[in-house]
């Protein structure tokens, strides 16, 4: 069996028609795609199609036309994540649509589905010689009726997202624990009312001991002041056991996580995200691929597989209505060329720096022009390299630059 290529990007917010746009710098990002034996991205989205729908969000509503997925071909994917926070923009009505357009252009797609079991089910094809799945997950967060659900009992199933559900904990020490309970005895507050807080969704359970619960927030007394998650094991597990299920059978698995519990700083990366990685190669991932963090973070190598921390943004159709849209590191990202061995164990990795809108799209305010992703070259592409580069050195993963290319160096 010859070694494997797969290409890796940003995640894939597209929204308008790019078939108008074919600059050298462009077409040099599509021949680095099509360059590879598989090109994965995220489609960040939901398709309004045949089954109609209606829009379950506020301003963060967004749905793409059908013709959107031959744009994605014919840069040169052919896999697809579709668990995100825009999933379910919709309702189960995207969701089915989403699946027939994508299912009709032949796709491997994972992360969505007309029931739980389903949507957690790994989704495989073959290429060339290799077999490949993808187990896609979303951590929200979320309201819980975006996730898909099993028919039980009386309840009929439910086309949604296949979830890791995180629910975020604000962790104080013991004097800020006592004082935030008093403030809410003395206003109060009751479990009641928090029942209240988190309709339509079920209240989480807490340790009475060491927990209280405040206006959709979960209060933990702990050693230090910091934000922690709350992993739903049930959900890990059933991920594991389906990533476990597909490497047994040979395939070359992608375990994808799309998640916003992000780090204060959005360029660090929480702990939790390298343990869930961990524990999905430990299962048998060839590659784990995250998104959500609209940044590139680092790149870390973990038993011969990589763990794409954030791959930031590849195709970003956004409006201008929030500074943080402005900040340069949300248009920069890179395309990954990941190599893996018969044995589907990392043999090399090659990253193609971009820039979204290209060096005159950077310079323009208007972000809404800055259409489709750019090859990064000189001192930019130094600059986007040298950043993942350093990050990626405190997780012992060493790359060097060639010719604008970052290389990564195999121990």
């Amino acid at each position: 069996m010859s070694t494997f290529s797969l290409a890796v990007t940003g995640q894939s917010l597209i929204l308008h028609d790019i078939g108008g746009d074919q600059t050298p710098e462009f077409e040099a990002v599509k021949n680095v795609l099509h360059g590879a034996d598989l090109a994965f991205t995220n489609f960040e989205g939901t398709i309004a199609g045949s089954h109609g729908g209606w829009p379950l969000k506020g301003s963060a509503y967004g749905s793409s036309a059908p013709d959107v997925l031959d744009a994605l071909r014919e840069m040169g994917f052919h896999a697809l994540s579709l668990s995100n926070n825009h999933a379910f923009d919709l309702g189960p009505s995207g969701i089915l649509s989403t699946l027939e357009e994508v299912e009709r252009r032949k796709f491997l797609h994972g992360g969505i589905g007309q029931n739980m079991g389903e949507a957690t089910s790994p989704m495989t094809a073959s290429f060339g010689d290799r077999t490949v799945s993808i187990v896609a997950m979303d951590g929200g967060p979320g309201p819980q009726f975006m996730y898909a659900e099993d028919p039980r009992g009386d309840r009929t199933g439910r086309p949604g997202v296949n979830p890791l559900r995180i629910t975020s904990v604000l962790e104080v020490d013991p004097d800020a624990f006592e004082t935030l309970k008093n403030i809410r005895e003395r206003i109060g507050y009751t479990n009641v009312d928090y029942i209240n807080d988190c309709q339509p969704d079920d209240s989480p359970e807490i340790d009475d001991e060491i927990e209280f619960l405040l206006g959709r927030s979960i209060y933990r007394k702990a050693d230090r002041c910091e934000r922690g998650v709350r992993i739903d094991e049930t959900d890990l597990q059933r991920n594991l056991r389906s990533i476990e299920g597909a490497a047994g059978s040979g395939a070359l698995v992608i375990a994808y996580l799309h998640h916003h519990h992000w780090a204060s700083d959005w360029l660090q990366t929480p702990e939790w995200v390298g343990k869930v990685a961990r524990q999905c190669i430990d299962a048998g991932a060839a590659a784990f691929v995250s998104h959500g963090a609209p940044v590139l973070q680092p790149i870390e190598i973990y038993r011969d597989r990589p763990i794409f921390y954030s791959l930031g943004n590849f195709v970003f159709h956004t409006v201008a209505d929030s500074p943080l849209w402005l900040r340069q590191e949300v248009w920069e990202s890179v395309v990954g060329i990941c190599s893996f061995d018969s044995d589907n164990r990392l043999a090399g990795m090659k990253l193609y720096p971009v820039l979204i809108g290209g060096e005159d799209g950077l310079l323009n305010d208007d972000i809404e022009q800055r259409l489709v992703p750019h090859a990064a070259a000189g001192l930019t592409a130094r600059r986007i390299l040298g950043r993942v580069i350093e990050h990626s050195l405190k997780f012992g993963s060493h790359f060097e630059i060639v010719d604008d290319i970052g290389v990564l160096r195999l121990r």
